[in-house]
């Protein structure tokens, strides 16, 4: 465990094992985190923060270098972390080398170049008074990270929170905790002042919203099932700040006027990158009745090229699910698709004599009412389903508790731009899907979230705004 710019057994003695969802092996054991250990991160962090630290009084500039000095050692460190990506959380070796590592790095960049931009403005208040705004940071920040993307979604979290001066405590998942610290021990090479990044290393639900009781500063950030625990232990301790981002079900919709090609190969990557195990999938996908049938046949085609086999391995196009637990939800949402009806195409069901793998799986004739149609699996299943009308896709789309992401293919601006307004969803791509970069704002509506990761409303959610206000003897326009 990393506190204090430095590692420490955990208080208790205990161990867990990390695995390897390939080979069903164990990989290494990590330092089991636990109460105890949250008090001395904590402890640690706001003594970082106490005005006149030299965190604090640190010039922004210089937490953009060091920020920058992080990207630096990140991407000559890319082999190593790729490989760890690859072999803790079952990622596709070239996709975590490629666009992994590379979406960290920029994201580190953009954040260092807004450290000395965080700036307040001069307010022309009524009488005689000076009166200006102050951008500051909220304190220490309580991170708690998924283990679908845990590089990205780590640096996605401090370097916003760093850029802006506050202190950080991360709680990586515990089923992909060794990304978090290998960054760890970058960040103690970078020379970054103590106490900034606390990765703690397990626990269940409860636990994590313990996290957030335990803070007693004022923002947890979440990409976890566990948000409603969140939400719950914040309120029940200071009213602190928290975003969330919880997952979705997202809608893609695809009209008949669509360039074909372009819509099957974005809807395909959209549910079956990193074998669905990602927020964003499209997956519930909206076909006109017109090009239902075609776009039924192709998707199937696509969907029986994959090779599935170890991440680590050239050729392989599809890894293993993250664990058992993910593994046999995913095969009871499959089973339910059946019984409820949905015509089965291909897959269906586990490959392999060892590792959590599931054949990538796509159902045709799917309706509203199905689990599959309703539910986030989080696994290689396409739902194929039929809309006439576009008054009649847009109710479709829109009824679901999530919102965090949607799609629409269509040559006709007009009718995109009616879409994409009419969907309750954060982000909206039309003609293109999954396209998510460090300068655009991320997170959802309804029961997807709240706040914004990353972009320009990304850094809001890091800083407090203060109003000062001084009486002058007489003001001048």
């Amino acid at each position: 465990i990393f506190i204090n710019n430095e590692w420490h057994d955990s208080v208790s003695g205990k161990k867990f094992p990390v695995l390897n969802p390939a080979t069903e092996e164990t990989i290494c054991h990590v330092e089991e985190g636990d109460k105890e250990d949250v008090d001395k991160a904590v402890k640690a962090a706001r003594q970082a923060f106490q005005i006149g630290s030299p965190w604090r009084t640190m010039d922004a500039s210089e937490r953009g270098r060091l920020l920058y000095k992080l990207a630096d050692l990140i991407e000559r460190d890319r082999l190593l972390l790729a490989t760890m990506e690859a072999l803790n959380g079952g990622k596709l070796f070239s996709s975590a080398y490629l666009m992994d590592v590379e979406v960290g790095v920029k994201a580190l960049r953009y954040c260092a170049g807004w450290a000395d931009k965080i700036q307040g403005r001069t307010i022309p208040a009524d009488g005689n008074v000076f009166t200006y705004t102050r951008h500051e940071p909220i304190g220490v920040c309580g991170q708690i990270n998924p283990w679908n993307f845990p590089l990205i979604t780590l640096i996605m979290k401090i370097a916003p929170a760093l850029s802006c001066g506050n202190t950080v405590i991360v709680k990586p998942a515990e089923q992909t905790p060794l990304t978090a610290l290998q960054v760890a021990s970058l960040i103690k090479e970078t020379n970054f002042m103590p106490t900034l990044i606390n990765p703690q290393s397990r626990g269940g639900k409860r636990e994590k919203a313990s996290v957030s009781q335990q803070f007693s500063e004022r923002t947890v950030m979440d990409t976890t099932e566990v948000g409603k625990l969140i939400k719950e232990a914040a309120g029940k301790s200071n009213l602190k700040r928290v975003t969330l981002e919880l997952g979705g079900k997202s809608p893609c919709i695809v009209f008949a006027d669509a360039d074909l090609d372009n819509a099957l190969e974005f809807a395909h990557r959209g549910v079956f990158f990193h074998q669905g195990q990602c927020c964003v999938a499209a997956s519930r996908l909206f076909v006109e009745e017109s090009i239902y049938d075609e776009f039924v046949k192709r998707s199937v085609e696509l969907a029986k090229k994959y090779v599935l086999g170890n991440p680590l391995t050239p050729g392989v196009s599809q890894g293993p699910q993250i664990d058992k637990e993910q593994y046999d939800k995913i095969l009871d949402l499959i089973e339910s698709g059946k019984k409820e009806g949905a015509k089965l195409e291909c897959g269906g069901g586990p490959w392999g004599n060892k590792g959590y793998f599931i054949q990538p799986t796509v159902f045709s004739n799917v309706t509203d009412e199905m689990r599959i149609a309703k539910e986030e699996i989080f696994g290689p299943v396409q739902q194929i389903m039929k809309f006439k009308s576009l008054d009649d896709v847009i109710k479709r789309a829109n009824n679901t508790h999530y919102g965090l992401a949607a799609g629409v293919f269509t040559k006709d601006l007009d009718k995109a731009i009616t879409v994409s307004s009419a969907l309750q969803a954060g982000a909206v791509w039309v003609n293109c899907y999954m396209m998510i970069s460090s300068q655009c704002p991320f997170g959802g509506y309804k029961m997807s979230g709240n706040g914004r990761e990353m972009g320009e409303y990304g850094l809001y959610e890091y800083t407090e705004v203060k109003t000062v206000t001084m009486k002058i003897s007489q003001k001048n326009s």
